[in-house]
């Protein structure tokens, strides 16, 4: 699309448990001396985050009215006079997590490399698709968690759940060089980890599943995607750490989590959690879309026009497995 385009005055927002509305945000103020002003072009839904969010599940059980999501692709339209490294008309994704919205004013004056508190507006280089983009925030999450990991060449890795951040792990982890088993309930995503990389798929609904787990041990990292609550104990019980060093990297939502200590002490592994991003981890995925190891477009199920955004909100409401990567278009 050329030029800077149109910025819409409009916000998505949760007013209860289980409702999504449009909100009227008003007219953009000018930006101050250090911000920009971003026009949204697109808008990734976080699968995982808004749904928890809609329900009222984990952290949000009473965080109404509120908004969620932080994937915007947009450009700007404004900036202030003291904005070094961005200029008018560029293309940008912002992660700032204030939900999908039609305009974001950030500033832009310091920014921490890797730090998830950084501005988190990044520059879209030249042979990128922009709506691609607009899932840059999940990819972050797994992304930071694979380095947080500390994945490296040869290693054994399981990715336990294909969805938006387990996929995105997976494809990171094996442009690390390790060696990716992936495992869901859906065929559809299994076909699509598959064609995407992944070395080794295995349904999660076949009563063999654990015996199919464990001829593959051991595990030098395993990534909780897939928020089953006995996670832990199933990976105990049927023995998948390798010795030394193994990591289990937790990147779904929990409230809390169970674990036998021995697990960690017997096998000397630890647990790590990731859930956020930086501008560096945005740095390390976008040089990996552009060498074309990282694939993002077989994972985009829905591309709609924002004014047909609360239909979606409905499917991940009572039919999440209908949804794959999610954007909205703000062109239109």
């Amino acid at each position: 699309m050329e030029g800077r385009g149109p910025v819409h005055n409009l916000g998505i927002q949760y007013p209860a448990a289980k409702q999504v509305r449009f909100i009227d945000l008003g007219a953009p103020p000018d930006p101050g001396p250090t911000q920009v002003l971003i026009g949204t072009h697109y808008s990734g839904v976080t699968n995982g985050t808004e749904r928890h969010a809609l329900l009222g599940e984990h952290f949000w059980k009473t965080a109404f009215p509120s908004s969620h999501g932080y994937q915007h692709v947009g450009r700007i339209v404004k900036r202030g006079e003291a904005v070094q490294g961005f200029k008018e008309s560029d293309w940008v994704f912002c992660g700032q997590y204030v939900g999908h919205r039609g305009w974001n004013l950030v500033d832009v004056g310091t920014a921490d490399l890797r730090s998830n508190g950084s501005h988190l507006v990044y520059p879209i280089p030249e042979g990128v698709d922009p709506v691609e983009c607009a899932l840059l925030g999940v990819a972050g999450v797994a992304m930071r968690g694979v380095r947080r990991f500390r994945i490296a060449p040869a290693q054994n890795v399981w990715v336990a759940g294909q969805g938006m951040i387990g996929q995105f792990a997976a494809q990171a982890a094996r442009a690390f060089g390790a060696r990716v088993t992936v495992s869901d309930l859906d065929e559809k995503r299994l076909e699509i980890a598959k064609s995407c990389g992944a070395h080794r798929v295995i349904n999660a609904r076949d009563p063999g599943v654990w015996d199919a787990l464990k001829a593959g041990r051991p595990y030098d990292c395993i990534i909780d995607a897939c928020n089953v609550d006995s996670f832990l104990m199933d990976v105990d019980h049927h023995g998948l750490l390798a010795f030394g060093r193994s990591v289990i990297g937790m990147l779904a939502v929990h409230s809390e989590v169970v674990f036998n200590w021995g697990m960690l002490h017997g096998r000397e592994a630890s647990i790590e959690v990731s859930c956020h991003f930086s501008l560096d981890d945005l740095r390390v995925i976008l040089h990996f879309m552009r060498q074309g190891i990282l694939l993002v477009k077989p994972w985009i199920s829905h591309f709609v026009p924002i004014g047909e955004a609360l239909s979606i909100y409905e499917i991940l409401r009572d039919r999440p497995t209908d949804l794959r990567g999610v954007v909205f278009d703000w062109t239109t």
